[in-house]
Protein backbone atom coordinates (compact mmCIF):
# COMPACT_ATOMS: atom_id res chain seq x y z
CA UNK A 1 0.00 0.00 0.00
CA UNK A 2 1.29 3.22 -1.24
CA UNK A 3 1.64 6.03 1.47
CA UNK A 4 -0.81 7.93 0.00
CA UNK A 5 -3.40 5.21 0.52
CA UNK A 6 -1.91 4.78 3.97
CA UNK A 7 -2.57 8.30 5.31
CA UNK A 8 -6.28 8.30 4.05
CA UNK A 9 -7.11 4.79 5.29
CA UNK A 10 -5.81 6.06 8.51
CA UNK A 11 -7.72 9.80 8.53
CA UNK A 12 -11.14 7.73 7.88
CA UNK A 13 -10.02 4.93 10.70
CA UNK A 14 -9.43 8.01 13.00
CA UNK A 15 -12.71 9.59 11.87
CA UNK A 16 -14.79 6.83 12.28
CA UNK A 17 -13.11 5.45 15.26
CA UNK A 18 -13.91 9.78 17.36
CA UNK A 19 -17.43 9.33 15.54
CA UNK A 20 -18.27 5.97 17.20
CA UNK A 21 -16.79 6.93 20.72
CA UNK A 22 -18.03 10.16 20.85
CA UNK A 23 -21.05 10.69 19.29
CA UNK A 24 -22.72 7.79 21.68
CA UNK A 25 -21.66 9.09 24.53
CA UNK A 26 -24.83 11.63 24.60
CA UNK A 27 -28.11 11.69 23.54
CA UNK A 28 -29.76 13.33 20.84
CA UNK A 29 -28.01 17.24 21.04
CA UNK A 30 -29.38 20.16 20.35
CA UNK A 31 -27.78 23.80 19.80
CA UNK A 32 -29.40 24.79 23.32
CA UNK A 33 -27.62 21.63 24.85
CA UNK A 34 -24.02 23.25 23.63
CA UNK A 35 -25.03 26.62 24.72
CA UNK A 36 -23.99 26.34 28.52
CA UNK A 37 -20.57 25.25 27.72
CA UNK A 38 -20.07 28.11 25.24
CA UNK A 39 -21.40 30.63 27.89
CA UNK A 40 -18.96 28.97 30.57
CA UNK A 41 -16.28 29.18 28.31
CA UNK A 42 -16.71 32.88 27.70
CA UNK A 43 -17.68 33.70 31.35
CA UNK A 44 -14.03 32.42 31.83
CA UNK A 45 -13.03 34.82 29.55
CA UNK A 46 -14.39 37.61 31.04
CA UNK A 47 -13.32 36.94 34.30
CA UNK A 48 -9.75 36.47 33.06
CA UNK A 49 -10.14 39.96 31.30
CA UNK A 50 -11.52 41.67 33.71
CA UNK A 51 -9.32 40.56 36.47
CA UNK A 52 -5.98 41.60 34.16
CA UNK A 53 -7.92 45.26 34.24
CA UNK A 54 -8.51 45.54 37.82
CA UNK A 55 -4.70 44.26 38.51
CA UNK A 56 -3.50 47.21 35.63
CA UNK A 57 -5.24 49.40 37.59
CA UNK A 58 -4.70 48.37 41.18
CA UNK A 59 -0.70 48.86 40.02
CA UNK A 60 -0.48 51.77 37.16
CA UNK A 61 3.06 52.13 37.99
CA UNK A 62 4.69 49.28 39.94
CA UNK A 63 4.62 45.54 39.52
CA UNK A 64 2.02 43.66 41.40
CA UNK A 65 3.53 41.57 44.30
CA UNK A 66 3.34 38.02 43.51
CA UNK A 67 0.20 36.96 45.87
CA UNK A 68 -1.63 39.52 43.42
CA UNK A 69 -0.12 37.59 40.13
CA UNK A 70 -0.49 34.21 41.59
CA UNK A 71 -4.75 35.44 41.83
CA UNK A 72 -4.35 36.30 37.83
CA UNK A 73 -2.67 33.17 37.28
CA UNK A 74 -5.34 31.33 38.95
CA UNK A 75 -8.14 32.92 36.56
CA UNK A 76 -5.36 32.38 33.53
CA UNK A 77 -5.84 28.29 34.41
CA UNK A 78 -9.59 28.30 34.64
CA UNK A 79 -9.77 30.53 31.31
CA UNK A 80 -7.21 27.65 29.51
CA UNK A 81 -9.28 25.02 30.44
CA UNK A 82 -12.56 25.64 30.38
CA UNK A 83 -11.17 26.98 26.67
CA UNK A 84 -9.59 24.31 25.84
CA UNK A 85 -12.70 22.19 26.39
CA UNK A 86 -14.71 24.63 24.48
CA UNK A 87 -12.11 23.67 21.57
CA UNK A 88 -12.20 20.22 21.51
CA UNK A 89 -16.52 20.72 21.23
CA UNK A 90 -16.01 22.97 18.36
CA UNK A 91 -13.46 20.33 16.79
CA UNK A 92 -15.98 17.35 17.42
CA UNK A 93 -18.22 19.46 15.73
CA UNK A 94 -16.40 20.54 12.90
CA UNK A 95 -14.45 16.94 12.10
CA UNK A 96 -18.24 15.14 12.53
CA UNK A 97 -17.44 13.74 15.63
CA UNK A 98 -20.82 14.56 16.99
CA UNK A 99 -24.05 15.33 16.04
CA UNK A 100 -25.98 18.46 17.21
CA UNK A 101 -29.26 19.54 15.79
CA UNK A 102 -29.88 23.67 15.14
Amino acid sequence: MDNNKLLLVFEQTVKDINREVINTQFEQLAIEDITPAINLAARARADYLKELFDVANEFPDTLPPAERVGKLKDYRVRYEELISASQALETAIHRNYLDVLL
